[in-house]
């Protein structure tokens, strides 16, 4: 038997895959930058712009919020399989609190303020078996 599900068993992740990868690839890059910061005394100015951790999560949070209420209950869910919360065989009622904590639609917020964000929506979607660093950027 193989550890890979079995296709006729995939479960809908409700937002796509390239979409969930531009996101993981933001909040990771986010994430760098605001360590560097932090460590930086002072940042270079002609360069503030290109390295401005501020505008990363901005340009992060926007990319959430252009996603419908269902796609933004997905990347929660995710996020909290991912963290461990949660495994992945108890999608539908992971999705269904998702959903209930998004009821405000503060999704991109409450996503961008976990540290590790990034990393943990990309273990989200390994744990049903589909790794998010294969797929081409």
């Amino acid at each position: 038997m193989s550890d890979r599900p079995d296709p006729d068993d995939e479960v809908d992740l409700g937002v796509s895959l390239a979409t969930i990868v531009g996101i993981i690839d933001a909040a990771r890059g986010s994430g760098e930058l605001e360590e560097e910061a932090t460590n930086e005394d002072a940042q270079d100015e002609e360069n503030a712009d290109d390295s401005d951790p501020d505008a990363m999560v901005d340009t992060l949070k926007g990319l959430i919020n252009e996603l419908n209420e269902d796609e933004q209950a997905s990347l929660i869910a995710l996020t909290w399989i991912g963290r461990g919360d949660y495994d992945a065989s108890e999608w539908d009622e992971v999705l269904r609190l998702a959903k209930e904590r998004n009821e405000d639609g503060t999704a991109a917020d409450y996503l961008t303020g976990m540290e590790l964000f990034g990393d943990y929506l990309s273990e989200g979607v390994a744990a049903f078996g589909i790794s998010a660093e294969e797929v081409a950027r």
